[in-house]
């Protein structure tokens, strides 16, 4: 299988007191999210979307909420922890589109941002991270701050498979030379020229 989905989702309450931190990002807002680490509810959707991705379990196998080591942690340690999941699996990131569902602060101005820190944080391309925002309209849910993720990965190629790829492509080539040669020489047919799909003089 070369490709694999992973779907992660999380909530946390708002709390007054705490640091707002969404995405890698502190946010200027009067109540935080409520969590044992630092409640970055973005960082721990797409968490779970890695491990899910390949299988691995979800944040709280590796991170249980009842070991002090993670009070307060950097959700960005989680990241990296799926990532080396991910790499020891031998797949890699190609997209991961998100949304998250809150009433305040508004993630609309700041998504581009946003979008370029967790694009960091992944080691990807900001074009390979998508964050979308939403309200809860009628859900009675504006205490509460949610974030659906999916992650899609695919097979990563190692150093021996593209050596690989390129011998065969290579032999294809001289296979071809030959057999045109054959061609040349027996039938007396011209080699094939390979002639571009257009006219690039009339390129303007």
């Amino acid at each position: 299988m070369d490709t694999r989905i992973g779907f992660g989702w999380d909530s946390h309450a708002f709390k007054a007191g705490v640091p707002l931190r969404i995405g890698g990002m502190l946010l200027d807002h009067p109540e935080g999210l409520a969590g044992h680490s630092d409640g970055d509810v973005l960082l721990h959707a797409i968490t779970d979307a890695l491990l899910g991705s390949i299988a691995a379990g979800d944040i709280g196998t590796f991170f249980p909420p009842g070991d002090p080591r993670w009070k307060d942690a950097d959700s960005a340690i989680f990241i990296r922890l799926a990532l080396e999941e991910l790499k020891h699996a031998g797949y890699q990131i190609v997209n991961v589109d998100t949304t998250l569902i809150l009433a305040a602060p508004k993630i609309a101005p700041i998504a581009g941002e946003m979008r370029s820190r967790v694009a960091d944080i992944l080691d990807v391309d900001m074009d390979q991270v998508s964050i979308k925002a939403k309200t809860p309209e009628g859900l009675g849910l504006d205490h509460v701050a949610q974030c659906h993720a999916v992650a899609l990965v695919e097979r990563a190629l190692d150093e021996d498979d593209l050596k690989s790829m390129s011998a065969i492509v290579e032999t294809q080539r001289q296979l071809e030379d030959v057999v045109d040669d054959l061609l040349a020489s027996v039938h007396g047919l011209p080699k094939k020229r390979i002639s571009p799909v257009y006219d690039t003089e009339d390129i303007t």
